[in-house]
């Protein structure tokens, strides 16, 4: 469920309604991706900080536990609610960090592909011309011009395949 912003502001603190603000829509895209990894610890932070501090509150209050310290702090009155918002802030930059991510790896994948296209094509073509007749003794063979062709082993098993099994109707006849 998305909060108002009007209640995030009062439910935190000048600092952290600045950390919070940095993760919502128009302003996320324009953090780095070295940022975002600082922002997401100190929200991890945040986050963990109001879950100990609601969850001991809880045990006080059930009689579980001790009081710890001399008091609570005044934001522990609405720590599973801070929790949720410091969540929901998480939430946002992994969401963001994933997709720039997954933009950075699109990108790679894309410059190599047309890389080994471009080494495929450059495969199969001459990039030079041929050296042409030299002063040797003897005879020169002459350089083809042809592409060169690569014929796969497959091909080349059919064929004696075939004849294996043209030899075998033959012998199946005589008998």
């Amino acid at each position: 469920m998305s909060v108002p912003c009007r209640f995030e502001r009062s439910l935190l603190s000048h600092e952290e309604y600045e950390t919070i603000r940095l993760t919502h829509h128009p302003a996320i895209y324009d953090v780095e991706a070295a940022e975002l990894e600082a922002m997401r610890s100190r929200l991890r932070k945040m986050r963990d900080k109001e879950r100990t501090l609601g969850r001991q509150r809880r045990r006080e209050e059930r009689g579980k536990a001790e009081a710890r310290g001399a008091s609570f702090p005044g934001t522990a009155e609405h720590a599973s609610q801070r929790k949720q918002l410091f969540a929901a802030a998480l939430k946002r930059v992994n969401k963001e960090h994933r997709r720039l991510h997954n933009l950075a790896a699109r990108t790679a994948h894309v410059e190599a592909a047309r890389k080994t296209l471009a080494l495929h094509r450059a495969a199969n073509f001459m990039t030079y011309p041929p050296a042409g007749a030299t002063a040797n003794e003897g005879m020169v063979p002459k350089a083809s011009l042809r592409r060169r062709k690569i014929i796969t082993g497959a091909k080349i098993g059919r064929v004696s395949q075939s004849t294996r099994v043209a030899q075998a109707v033959r012998d199946a006849r005589g008998v």
